[in-house]
């Protein structure tokens, strides 16, 4: 039982194209901080970053402790990204903050106290 020659040939041109392993990084999820996406869901980071309206979202990390943030969105890309873990956005959750995309605070660990 042997594969006839024109098969084996093109299996053997085949095998290059075909991904040695398919799991370690998709063209759509599992993107390195640069790279363009079109929602959050698509970065290792958890965050699709678009700087103004106009520019192209790229993923980005997530936000420190003392920067800019915003709580999570309904929508999959971010102005200011979400926090890192462990850490809360402290902004204006109203609806109509989320609506607009206005609602950015500023990242804090909830266990410090306020006064140190």
């Amino acid at each position: 039982n042997t594969l006839p020659p024109c098969l084996l040939l093109a299996l053997l041109l085949l095998a290059p194209a075909l991904p040695a392993a398919p799991h370690e990084r998709g063209l759509i999820f599992n993107l390195d901080t640069g790279e363009l996406c079109l929602q959050s869901a698509q970065c290792k980071s958890g965050c699709c970053h678009r700087g103004s309206g106009l520019s192209l979202a790229r993923c980005a990390p997530k936000a420190a402790e003392f920067q800019e943030c915003s709580p999570k969105s309904i929508y999959g890309v971010y102005y200011k990204c979400p926090c890192e873990s462990g850490l809360t956005c402290d902004a204006d959750k109203t609806i109509v903050g989320s609506i607009t995309n206005s609602d950015f605070g500023v990242c804090k660990d909830p266990r410090r106290f306020d006064g140190w």
